[in-house]
């Protein structure tokens, strides 16, 4: 991947210290075109979730079902092969209720919201696969995506789907695909960045815009994020036939992002899973008192001493902290994994998947970490530095995020947080007051506890 700005605008803010050089790096980006293709990447396979779908219809005459099973969808033998051969033995809950819709006759339009990892990405491809007629030799879906990345990514599904039905063509949309002036192109499906298909409609003609069955806009949350894309993209819907099917897939269903779908997407219908409350009663939190860093980390390294942790994430305020800490903790002997500002996002991915897989023991960062990532065998989540705002006061959604990163798919977890001083303990009080939830201090009797949930 080509360096990114976001990449070079974190690597300005800290220098990273020498002495943690050694350790495996990953890449802090507040970027959410970034984030989502981290997301696509480390997910290998569907999100073990318990959320129920949410069904808003605009027609109350179209018939809605779901299926449990692939079969029942009545799809040609090739995808059905294509499907399985993914690993795909049943509909995941978002898939269950957007097939059926997706596959019906005639077409329904679409917008469904649904976090990373639950299968909404092979739904679409899967829609898209079985709406082209593979005798016609030109493009019949359209699947716009916001970055060059997360593009590839999508095609690869494509492929990996459609890999028993050779007759179906795909062709990536991207930036550094130049193609002759004057040709139409023969694949059916085109995959691509808001910009360069945008292009291929209107400027250079490679597209009839007026044959495409299905429109596909994926991420539509990073895409409003982006500049320019929305434009871009209602401008291709625009082009489109009124009986080309829409579908909108996004993240989140934020006022902007609806405002958006309602622009490209006509007499929708809506699905979304329903998220769960946020929960703290799995996760049992305690807090250390300590005068300096230096003492925080030695109550650290006594916690170590005194009980088995199975693998920990360590949440530091900035990077200078948790470089000084991985460093601290590598010394002590300590399989440490640090985020930091210099790898691209692969790299980033790989990282995590070493942790996932218990090559590290131990993953310190910022708040990049904070969302996203499930690692089943996380037991401890230890603040190191209690998450506040650019005023200072209690970020509470950080908090909950960061200790969210244990007590995971049903099991207790354990949250330790370092207060080294006045303000830092009056945030404590501010933290535990919003969550109307006791934080305990931690003293040798609760050491027992603590073990059975740690290890």
């Amino acid at each position: 991947m080509a360096t990114d700005s976001w990449a070079e605008a974190v690597d300005k803010q800290e220098a990273a210290l020498d002495s943690v050089r050694h350790l495996p790096y990953l890449v802090v980006s507040e970027d959410v075109g970034a984030q989502s293709l981290l997301n696509k990447l480390i997910r290998n396979n569907l999100v073990n979730t318990t959320n129920q779908v949410e069904v808003l219809q605009k027609d109350p005459n179209s018939p809605l079902y779901s299926v449990k099973s692939f079969e029942e969808l009545r799809l040609k033998p090739q995808l059905l092969q294509g499907v399985y051969g993914m690993g795909f033995n049943r509909p995941s809950k978002i898939q269950e209720t957007a097939l059926p819709m997706m596959l019906a006759e005639p077409p329904q339009n679409l917008i469904a919201q649904s976090q990373s990892g639950t299968g909404k990405t092979a739904a679409f491809v899967l829609a898209m696969l079985s709406h082209v007629d593979p005798n016609n030799k030109y493009p019949q879906c359209l699947c716009v995506s916001p970055t060059y990345e997360l593009a590839l990514q999508t095609g690869k599904v494509i492929e990996q789907m459609g890999k028993y039905y050779p007759e179906v063509k795909l062709v990536y949309a991207i930036r550094g695909n130049k193609l002759q002036r004057g040709m139409k192109l023969q694949e059916q499906i085109v995959i691509g960045t808001p910009g360069t298909m945008l292009d291929w409609c209107s400027k250079f003609k490679f597209i009839d815009p007026k044959k495409i069955k299905v429109f596909v806009l994926d991420e539509a949350d990073v895409m409003i994020a982006t500049q320019g894309h929305q434009d871009q993209s209602i401008r291709i819907q625009r082009m489109l036939p009124k009986n080309c099917q829409m579908l909108l897939f996004s993240a989140t269903f934020e006022e902007s992002v609806w405002n958006f779908a309602q622009r490209i997407v006509p007499d929708p219908n809506i699905i979304k899973l329903k998220r769960e409350e946020e929960t703290l009663d799995t996760i049992k939190q305690y807090y250390v008192l300590c005068n300096s860093k230096e003492e925080k980390f030695q109550a650290l390294s006594n916690i170590y001493g005194a009980i088995t942790i199975a693998q920990a994430m360590i949440f530091c305020h900035t990077r200078k902290t948790a470089g000084w800490l991985a460093g601290e903790l590598s010394r002590e002997g300590h399989q440490v994994a640090l985020l930091s500002g210099e790898m691209q996002v692969e790299q980033r991915a790989a990282v995590i998947e070493r942790f996932r897989d218990g090559k590290e023991k131990v993953l310190v960062t910022t708040n990049v970490c904070a969302r996203g990532i499930d690692v089943e065998q996380v037991s401890v989540v230890i603040n190191f530095d209690l998450p506040i705002d650019k005023d200072g006061n209690p970020d509470n959604e950080t908090y909950l995020h960061r200790i969210g990163r244990t007590g995971r798919f049903g099991k207790r977890g354990l949250a330790i947080n370092m207060v080294d001083s006045k303000m830092s303990m009056d945030i404590l009080y501010r933290i535990q007051e919003h969550f109307n939830k006791k934080i305990e201090k931690l003293d040798t009797d609760d050491l027992d506890e603590i073990e059975k949930i740690a290890s």
